[in-house]
């Protein structure tokens, strides 16, 4: 494909990238940044080319993974488990990986907080679901002990609890022990703070009628 530069083009519908013309001939497209090196009647080899398509691979993914975090905040096992579904090399992703933690868009610690706080505010769970929860997105243990460590569990299970609490007012104290107890083991707390929970709401409850 080695040849001279003849034109380079906006294209249209995607005015952020060049058409490369070598020889008269439309060749490949490339980001404007990327092509803003380029000239006419410049000669490209082959390897020149290849480099400059490995170059283009790396800057559109890297644009797919913007998207990709507009949704949400992501670890980076989930961004790079992302990139490796849209045929990239090893060293490609982790090109990638590398530029969006340079630039802070990439933090696995700061994922991590985001999740668990995220959990508290809308469906506080217990340390035990919230360990798997981020290991499963990738996350290491020592970032999940560092993140978990500032998590009030009594108060995570009181909220995660209360509307269950009052759901169950009506049966006995045994009962409603249980289930509230089993309840909180589902979400993912421990027996000792589970038995608390269940008597804290039993005596706020008993205090009401």
């Amino acid at each position: 494909m080695a040849g001279k530069i003849t034109k380079l083009e906006f294209q249209k519908k995607n005015p952020d990238r060049v058409s490369v013309f070598l020889d008269g001939r439309f060749a490949f497209g490339l980001p404007a940044i990327t092509a803003a090196r380029l000239k006419r009647d410049q000669f490209l080899s082959d390897a020149e080319i290849e480099s400059l398509q490995a170059e283009d691979t790396v800057e559109t993914a890297y644009g797919r993974a913007l998207n990709y975090l507009s949704y949400r905040p992501r670890s980076r096992a989930e961004v790079k488990s992302y990139l490796e579904k849209r045929d990239l090399s090893e060293s490609q992703i982790e090109e990638v990986a590398a530029r969006l933690e340079r630039a802070g868009l990439l933090d696995d610690e700061a994922f991590a907080r985001y999740w668990v706080e995220n959990r508290e505010r809308n469906r506080p769970k217990g340390p035990r679901a919230l360990r798997y929860e981020l290991w499963n997105k990738g996350i290491s243990n020592e970032i999940v002990e560092r993140v978990l460590v500032t998590v009030d569990v009594q108060d995570s299970a009181y909220r995660s609890a209360a509307r269950k609490a009052r759901q169950l007012a009506h049966l006995d104290q045994g009962t409603f022990t249980k289930k509230i107890i089993e309840y909180l083991a589902r979400r993912g707390f421990d027996y000792e703070v589970a038995r608390e929970t269940a008597a804290h709401h039993w005596a706020e409850l008993a205090a009401d009628d």
